[in-house]
């Protein structure tokens, strides 16, 4: 081989391994975090693994799609009362009385 060739090889090669190494960590760290959050792994050709299902994991999946169920609901009362108060608050008699009262505590100041 061409010794200048082999030169540049010789420099790129750290940069090489360092590319490959990162590669390989992220592939690690996000294979740790599907598996701590519960996520399905993939296989060698893309197809999903899953683990095998128990009780335990059917219990868990049941109770969390009933706290979704409740939390969903309760969003959408908060988003109802969320309406409400901002139409009380843009409705011009509220602001009427706002300014209402500002006179009353400057006359208040006043004397």
């Amino acid at each position: 081989m061409d010794p200048a060739k082999l030169q540049v090889l010789s420099e790129l090669m750290p940069m090489i391994a360092l590319v490959a190494g990162a590669g390989v960590a992220g592939w690690v760290v996000t294979t740790w975090l599907r598996i701590k959050h519960g996520y399905p792994l993939d296989g060698a050709w893309g197809q999903a693994v899953y683990p095998k299902q128990n009780d335990e994991a059917l219990e868990r999946v049941k109770l969390l799609s009933q706290e979704n169920a409740q939390l969903r609901a309760e969003l959408g009362n908060m988003k109802d009362r969320l309406a409400n108060v901002e139409r009380i608050v843009t409705d011009s008699g509220y602001r009427l009385t706002h300014e209402i009262e500002a006179l009353r505590l400057e006359k208040k100041d006043v004397q």
